[in-house]
């Protein structure tokens, strides 16, 4: 039988313009469910500081993670489900182009479309739905026997998790690497990236740059693509200079 060609898609940063556990945090806080002081006190510096070019973009969605495991504590799977749905509806649109027509593109040509987020789960199961895509994994906010979040998790953002979701892909599809593609935009996706044959990073951050130039088998084939207003730029590792 022959082997699937597979496209594997980081979502935050790749397709979604931003980070999706930004937008259900501020959904937690519109509707009242977490305190209003910890987006303040403990995310907001995070944010100013990459905002303003002067922090790490990666900082931040750790930060943000470490706080959304504490703040969901006690609420019910029901209600991030309800609060993933309505986010997906309202600003599932907000993607990249480029990454919106790679998606039609390798669905055209019946590849396998994946995508391996850092995001919580019950959003990477929507935007998976609204893309179309065969399947996903993100990162798993656990649950009690009530269905109440424990504050524990299986992260999915780390690039040691994606590779081994990448190995759990491949057995399960019995995918062919050598022809296969990759998406990703942050440090995180590095071993992704690096074991695929025809990786893309999108709009990447400086960490991951810097992984690349420093990696002779990756930046031999890797393509940079950098999406500003309605414009695609395609460069090569050799054109960047950090």
């Amino acid at each position: 039988m022959e082997k699937r060609i597979a496209a594997f898609f980081d979502i935050d940063g790749t397709l979604y313009r931003e980070g999706l556990i930004t937008e259900v945090f501020k959904k937690l806080i519109k509707s009242e469910l977490i305190e209003n002081d910890k987006w303040y006190k403990e995310v907001k510096p995070f944010y100013v500081k990459w905002d303003k070019r002067i922090g790490n973009y990666d900082n931040y969605l750790l930060k943000m993670a470490d706080i959304y495991s504490e703040a969901i504590i006690g609420l019910h799977r029901t209600q991030i489900e309800f609060i993933a749905s309505q986010i997906i509806k309202q600003k599932g649109d907000r993607v990249y182009t480029y990454t919106r027509d790679r998606i039609k593109w390798h669905k055209d040509q019946g590849h396998l479309i994946i995508t391996i987020s850092g995001s919580p789960i019950e959003l990477v199961r929507e935007m998976s739905i609204k893309y179309g895509f065969d399947d996903y994994i993100g990162t798993k906010y656990i649950l009690n026997e009530n269905d109440v979040y424990t504050g524990k998790i299986i992260p999915m953002w780390d690039s040691a998790s994606k590779q081994t979701a990448i190995e759990t892909f491949v057995s399960k599809y019995d995918i062919d690497l050598q022809q296969s593609y990759a998406y990703g935009d942050t440090s995180g996706d590095y071993t992704m990236l690096k074991s695929i044959s025809n990786p893309t990073a999108i709009n990447p951050t400086k960490e991951l740059l810097l992984m690349i130039l420093n990696d002779d088998e990756l930046k031999e084939k890797i393509n940079i693509m950098i999406e500003r207003k309605d414009v695609v730029y395609k460069l090569r590792p050799e054109h960047i200079d950090i």
